[in-house]
């Protein structure tokens, strides 16, 4: 192969991956021709905060769902936008094109990568590590931490199985106590969940570890007004935050948190297999790392916690795509979108006598996640009736004998309030209400 003269690092990376199927020039392209629609369009539109209109249909023509498939439940899997899914294939077809590309020069991104995925979240490269997922994160603080026989972690009532878990073998390991926090199913406010958590302090706590983004219910914990009720105490504090990432405008510097581990392929459009880990810096020697290869030792931020060994880049690669996608919508367009629609299911299940809502309605303690449940009616029902009627998604979620069973809605930004409606009327039906 003869290598042209004069190529920059970049251009010669862009050399090296040309393929004669789908070249990266040809790649950057089509991406380029999606995004340049995109900007024109929030240009156009800033100042429009109406969910619907023609920006948002422009983005939901973006997604390419088999026909009339509407997914609403990014709660367990949101689906990749175009662009992302172009760069995924790409990278994947190194592996079988050039072998070389693939250790030689897909990995050197990897710190690109991690720097974007920082500034995205407004932290330092220093204090994010790249894993596959919310549980993966979760667990690489939890074992690393030298919490010892006494010692007390706060949990709520609300935790995933893939944050209680780790816990729990960490109990049974060296005697750490688990100490639970009822919280009531919806909060009204953020008083009344700090101060459940304050007043659960004791002398051998040690640490507060809460779910931000709570699956069972869709509560958005108050994680600013928790660190700062952590710092005075002399507390760490981790957050699991599965939906975060791409639900909210994230910022670890005005959160406060000492941990936080999020899951990108539910709300930011990246593909399974890729998570994010913040540790801030002054918490950070206080984690040993689970898996380790040659190095480790030397390592004296956040990258010390990645997974060693060969992994697939090409995530890393379609994780950029996503956070390229999500930048150029804006993030706080997203989430204030994401809301609205959320808040105008829960306001119309409010008028619907036998609809019980158990996200509060309080946009600071609620975001795209909304649960409900309907007397007299199971909540596999509904699931049933909008799968056959519209061939719309969501999911049963929560405990019968918490009071938590229902129904759980996600509200991703490719939908509008005709699907609103769509999940309205079909409460409405099964209760027995005229439309």
């Amino acid at each position: 192969m003869n290598v042209p003269l004069g190529l920059s690092r970049r251009e010669f990376a862009k050399y090296l991956l040309a393929g004669p199927a789908v070249s990266l020039s040809a790649l950057e392209g089509l991406n380029a021709g999606i995004y340049q629609k995109v900007t024109a369009l929030n240009q156009k539109y800033l100042e429009d905060e109406a969910p619907d209109g023609p920006f948002w249909e422009e983005i939901r023509g973006l997604y390419d769902f088999e026909d009339r498939f509407i997914m609403m439940n990014n709660g367990t899997l949101g689906p990749m936008p175009k662009p992302v899914f172009n760069t995924l294939a790409r990278y994947f077809r190194v592996q079988m094109t050039n072998p070389f590309d693939s250790y030689n020069y897909l990995p050197t991104f990897r710190e690109a990568v991690r720097a974007k995925l920082a500034a995205f979240v407004n932290a330092s490269p220093d204090e994010v590590a790249l894993t596959s997922n919310t549980t993966e994160g979760l667990n690489f603080v939890i074992n690393g931490l030298d919490l010892k026989d006494g010692d007390e972690v706060l949990t709520s009532n609300f935790e995933h199985p893939g944050h209680l878990g780790p816990w729990k073998l960490k109990e049974k390991r060296t005697g750490v106590r688990l100490k639970q926090v009822d919280l009531p199913i919806t909060p009204r406010s953020v008083d009344e969940i700090v101060g459940a958590f304050a007043a659960a302090i004791t002398p051998r706590t040690r640490m507060i570890s809460v779910s931000h983004t709570v699956f069972i219910t869709g509560l958005i914990a108050p994680l600013k007004e928790l660190s700062r009720l952590a710092r005075d105490k002399g507390l760490l504090i981790m957050a699991d935050s599965a939906h975060g990432i791409g639900m909210l405008d994230l910022d670890m510097k005005a959160l406060g948190m000492d941990f936080f581990a999020s899951s990108p392929y539910k709300w930011l459009g990246a593909p399974t297999g890729i998570g994010l880990l913040y540790v801030r810096k002054e918490a950070l020697d206080k984690v040993w790392p689970t898996v380790v290869s040659s190095g480790w030792e030397t390592v004296q931020r956040a990258a010390k916690l990645d997974p060693s060994g060969q992994r697939s880049d090409a995530m890393l690669f379609a994780l950029d795509e996503a956070l390229n996608f999500n930048n150029r919508i804006g993030k706080s367009r997203i989430e204030r979108r994401i809301k609205a629609l959320s808040a105008r299911l829960k306001q119309e299940l409010g008028k619907i006598s036998g609809a019980k809502v158990h996200t509060p309605s309080d946009p600071y303690l609620s975001a795209g996640l909304t649960a409900f449940s309907m007397a007299g009616v199971e909540p596999e029902k509904l699931v049933n009736y909008l799968r056959e009627k519209y061939n719309l998604v969501i999911r049963t979620m929560g405990n019968r004998e918490a009071g938590t069973y229902g129904v759980r809605v996600s509200t991703p930004i490719y939908i509008s309030t005709k699907e609103i409606d769509m999940v309205v009327e079909g409460v409405r039906t099964l209760l027995g209400h005229r439309t």
